[in-house]
């Protein structure tokens, strides 16, 4: 019996996710870098998507990437958070690329890069409208005439993210302009850009549909890796798995029960005044599962009778009124995640984590 609660990943999903995105993609000349922070860069993940064709890792935390240096993973590394000036040895060190917006972090880079006698690779981000990080078009002619003068680092090309914070979708007429801002660039200031990174599960809508402006040349993939859904366009990628991770925890209670708490309320124990509807006497039960353990706005109940009410840090609490006597306590309930709740019970020490290949 598997201990509660645990994270069910199918190995051979992640790789034929990665086979089909990777092969997708180089149908129009596009690298996919295998985003790994979604699950803390568990080692057998990252196997199965280089086994499914992964050659290029990325990562947004440093620590994810020392950690698989160490592991013995030779695979070229992206850094996907601008670089933190305390952490530049670190940085030149361990990570082949990194994605940067902030002139006074690549010289830093540079600088000791050259103490180190090696050189780093610098992917400048251009923000053309999601408003995280990046220099505006207009300002990036200026900016890469200020990296080229040091020594030490290469502007070997350039990046964009949409989705992330602003929620602006990757379009043909934004990734021209990230387009068009290489021009000027490889005019104006003298050198080759290799590289023009469009986004990541996002922009894979643009490949299916074969409308990818010609000459982005690398995509950034975690989403669509691991569950094989895209959250910024909202829906499933209908030739992708969707549950290679499940979540599975135990009914530890179950009780018929009111819909609305009976007495005065006020905020509850994340500093939120809940909302009731009164839908009468429900089934309602509870599972070993907790906002210390995952994000329970992530978890998608795998049986459409199960429906979420709400949680506590140790506490989840469903309605199962519509499974009839089917359930009952010391039954296992399963979950499929949304980014968000891969995120986080990927990195809960309280989940296990059970491997299938």
């Amino acid at each position: 019996m598997q201990l509660s609660p645990h994270l069910e990943i199918n190995l051979s999903k992640i790789k034929d996710n990665s086979r089909r995105i990777v092969d997708k993609c180089a149908k129009q000349g596009i690298e996919v870098l295998g985003v790994t922070k979604g699950f803390s860069a568990l080692p057998q993940i990252v196997r199965a998507m280089v086994q499914g064709g992964i050659s290029q890792l990325a990562d947004a935390r440093l620590e994810n990437i020392i950690s698989l240096r160490k592991k013995q993973f030779h695979q070229s590394m992206t850094l996907l958070r601008i670089p933190r000036l305390s952490a530049v040895d670190m940085v030149v060190t361990y990570v082949d690329y990194s994605i940067n917006s902030e002139y006074s972090v690549i010289q830093a880079l540079a600088e000791k890069a050259s103490e180190k006698g090696i050189n780093h690779n610098i992917i400048l981000m251009i923000d053309v409208g999601d408003l995280r990080e990046g220099v505006l078009p207009a300002d990036a002619v200026e900016f890469a005439q200020k990296i080229v003068r040091l020594s030490g680092v290469t502007m070997c090309g350039i990046g964009t993210n949409m989705g992330c914070y602003g929620g602006v979708l990757p379009t043909i007429h934004n990734l021209n302009l990230l387009l068009e801002t290489k021009k000027e660039i490889e005019k104006k200031v003298g050198i080759e850009l290799k590289i023009v990174s469009g986004g990541g599960t996002s922009s894979l809508k643009l490949v299916d549909n074969g409308i990818m402006p010609r000459g982005i040349n690398q995509l950034r993939i975690g989403e669509g890796i691991l569950l094989g859904t895209d959250t910024t366009h909202g829906f499933e990628i209908p030739w992708l798995h969707q549950d290679a991770f499940l979540l599975r925890s135990e009914i530890i209670e179950m009780k018929i029960k009111p819909s609305i708490p009976i007495g005065v309320t006020g905020q509850d124990s994340s500093g939120n005044k809940p909302v009731f509807i009164d839908n009468g006497l429900r089934k309602r039960a509870i599972v070993a599962l907790g906002k210390q353990d995952v994000n329970i706005e992530g978890l998608i109940p795998f049986d459409k009778n199960i429906h979420i009410l709400g949680g506590s840090s140790d506490h989840l609490i469903v309605d199962v009124t519509d499974m009839g006597d089917s359930i009952r306590v010391g039954d296992q309930v399963t979950f499929r995640l949304n980014y968000e709740g891969l995120l986080s019970s990927g990195s809960s020490n309280y989940i296990k984590k059970v491997f299938i290949k």
